[in-house]
């Protein structure tokens, strides 16, 4: 049974995917600031589509991001989370629709039967004190991996982790040292450990994207610069899962 810190003040993140008829995966992603909800179709070798339903999402623009999503269709199933961006440059999507397509066409590729469950736990980080968290990650409700970190890295890792770059590489890191699906999982918890600190900043008060800190600039669709001056914020989309991880992808 996963072992959450309910007590804690915690960012939480599910990610479900799973094979709901032959040739169709749905993957479905959820934190606090985000629900989206992936289906894509494919003939056993390629993709044939990729299709995002918007559910929750934090800027008024990011729903438009599906569009250069669909650029997928045709790609060659892998099994290495990172291939999607030959296909179509994650800095032109969304990054969280990217990523649960990224989910689908790996699931797609190993041909799993079962559903496949991903659930991140990453504390509140202090501000104060390097940025520290010990952060958490659940594969099909079994812990996975763990991670003390602080704003400049891993504090104590253990092999391979101790020679991962934190900041500018960490995704080619993984894709080239680990195997398929352990660069996938690392990916995850690292993905999970930055949007995590999203809690407890009043992003609400932001009324437009342009108004993020200028290293936002160019990341994802909604931060281009023919974009961003138009991303008005989608005031009320933030959800509180600590205490209850239940809620997350509650059908």
């Amino acid at each position: 049974m996963t072992d959450f810190d309910l007590g804690a003040d915690a960012y939480r993140r599910r990610i479900r995917v799973q094979t709901v008829e032959p040739g169709v995966v749905v993957s479905a992603l959820e934190d606090d600031f985000h629900h989206f909800v992936v289906t894509l179709r494919h003939d056993g070798a390629r993709v044939v589509s990729v299709e995002c339903d918007s559910l929750r999402w934090p800027w008024a623009t990011c729903p438009a991001a599906a569009e250069p999503l669909r650029k997928l269709a045709g790609m060659q199933l892998s099994r290495r989370f990172t291939a999607a961006g030959s296909y179509t440059d994650p800095k032109q999507n969304c990054t969280h629709q990217f990523d649960t397509a990224c989910y689908a066409i790996t699931h797609a590729a190993w041909g799993r039967a079962a559903p496949r469950v991903y659930d991140v736990e990453v504390p509140r980080r202090d501000f104060t004190d390097e940025g520290r968290s010990h952060v958490r990650l659940w594969v099909d409700g079994e812990p996975d991996l763990a991670w003390t970190i602080s704003w400049q890295g891993i504090l104590t890792p253990e092999p391979p982790f101790d020679a991962a770059p934190w900041k500018g590489g960490f995704m080619r890191w993984a894709d080239t040292t680990l195997a398929e699906d352990a660069a996938e999982r690392a990916i995850t918890l690292r993905r999970a450990s930055d949007i995590g600190m999203g809690r407890g900043m009043d992003l609400d008060g932001i009324p437009v994207a342009s108004q993020l800190p200028p290293m936002m600039a160019g990341i994802c669709h909604t931060m281009q610069p023919d974009v961003v001056e138009v991303a008005f914020r989608h005031v009320g989309s933030i959800r509180d899962f600590a205490a209850h991880p239940e809620a997350l992808l509650r059908d």
